[in-house]
């Protein structure tokens, strides 16, 4: 599959757009025709990514904007998403002028959040390499237990398939050779730490970083 980053696009709000809205319009370039104006391009961007249990409790979060700058806030926008989709087939759903994408695991929901103009396909390749590259890490148990047991490992593939917002990859197959490459040098940022919380009463054993080969055998 072909990079997000490979794809170019506008940035929203350019040309005439920006022009009515009483922004600058790009500049004509010489031998252009009177009216036409380039858009620069654009990387796919999300505004975060985040996964639930099935009671709404946060156990991973990563938030790539100042969209929701304090945790009261993600806390809330989560708690709100989740009552919007938890009891849904969908696997899409626009929630405050957001684009979010979502899917559901035996105890847990993965979510991908992107702005109201963003490429749903591009958001749902995202969640879809997401959920392949963790069923990888966690031996195809995608569920709560296993996640609270490998997150240094779930962390490794976030920051491989996003970074600052920007969508990096989209390939399982290329995120999982990437993680195990990075695996024996990685360890929990405090930022890692902080952004998640073992529920009272789940015991997180100690984990190991060695993941199985890829493709499987």
């Amino acid at each position: 599959m072909q990079r997000p980053e490979a794809w170019p696009r506008p940035h929203p709000g350019e040309g005439a757009a920006a022009a009515q809205a009483g922004g600058p319009a790009p500049p004509v370039r010489a031998g252009e025709p009177a009216g036409l104006r380039l858009q620069e391009p654009s990387l796919y961007t999300i505004k975060a990514v985040f996964i639930l249990d099935n009671d709404g409790h946060r156990l991973l979060a990563k938030y790539y904007d100042d969209t929701f700058p304090s945790l009261k806030e993600q806390m809330a926008f989560e708690k709100n998403v989740f009552n919007k989709t938890s009891r849904t087939d969908s696997e899409i759903a626009f929630f405050g002028g957001m684009t979010i994408v979502y899917k559901s695991s035996i105890d847990l929901f993965l979510y991908v959040v992107g702005s109201s103009n963003e490429n749903e396909l591009m958001l749902m390749s995202v969640l879809t390499c997401l959920f392949e590259s963790l069923s990888h890490v966690l031996r195809k148990n995608v569920e709560k237990r296993w996640l609270l047991e490998n997150m240094d490992g779930a962390f490794l593939v976030l920051d491989e398939i996003v970074d600052g917002g920007v969508i990096l990859e989209s390939d399982a197959q290329q995120v999982i050779q990437k993680v195990n490459f990075r695996a024996d040098d990685s360890s929990l940022t405090e930022q890692s730490v902080a952004q998640f919380r073992v529920p009272a009463g789940v015991v997180k054993k100690p984990t190991t970083h060695q993941l199985p080969p890829w493709p499987p055998e």
